[in-house]
């Protein structure tokens, strides 16, 4: 009888502990599937642009501004599994081991350090949410850190100079900063719905500043 009461009571004490994990695992499968159904979505051709936008990295850079760096990040190594093992998420329906040895790996290793530092800063930055510094911090993970790994990729792949590679990518560079805003501007009524998603600016503070004894 005690055995059975034991068993129990240390069930009922698992279920608070499983919640939390239950609900990180299922906004990662959120978020892996906002990126793969953008890239079902056609491709968006911009006026005085000669190629056309994918809406993809917008999945990258809201899943940073809404699930922080550890879930985000997670969230675009699952869609990347997914695409590995053959199913065609990617923009123009590709998937298969074979789009990690083209020059576009580079962007693809991207997603993943944009959406870690997106995540990162905005948790830093905390509660509420402030659209002009999540345009900023989706632009700084986005584009820039993106960029970087964009075209050290078609370089080390693509047998490209930094100049071709830029040369080749700077087209995009408008669209990805029409992507960082709408990033933001849709993460905010997120997290006014779900404000549980950020630490508030004073609970960050209080986490850092501990008294030393």
């Amino acid at each position: 009888m005690a055995h059975t009461s034991s068993t129990g009571d240390t069930s009922d004490s698992d279920r608070p502990a499983a919640r939390p994990a239950a609900r990180g695992l299922a906004h990662v499968a959120i978020f892996t599937g906002i990126i793969a159904v953008l890239g079902l979505l056609p491709a968006l051709p911009i006026p005085g642009l000669p190629v056309p936008i994918t809406l993809q990295t917008l999945g990258v850079m809201l899943a940073g501004a809404v699930l922080g760096p550890r879930k985000a990040a997670a969230s675009v190594l699952l869609f990347f599994v997914l695409v590995a093992i053959g199913l065609p998420l990617l923009a123009g329906g590709r998937g298969g081991l074979g789009v990690f040895a083209s020059p576009s790996v580079g962007f693809f290793v991207g997603w993943v350090a944009a959406a870690l530092v997106i995540g990162w800063l905005t948790q830093r930055r905390g509660a509420p949410y402030s659209i002009p510094w999540g345009i900023g911090i989706n632009v700084l993970g986005g584009i820039v850190v993106m960029y970087v790994f964009g075209l050290a990729g078609m370089m080390a792949v693509g047998g490209l100079t930094l100049s071709a590679a830029f040369v080749a990518t700077v087209v995009f560079i408008p669209g990805d900063v029409i992507k960082a805003v709408l990033a933001a501007l849709i993460a905010k009524p997120v997290h006014a719905a779900y404000p549980g998603l950020l630490k508030t600016r004073r609970r960050a503070a209080e986490a850092v500043d501990v008294p030393s004894a």
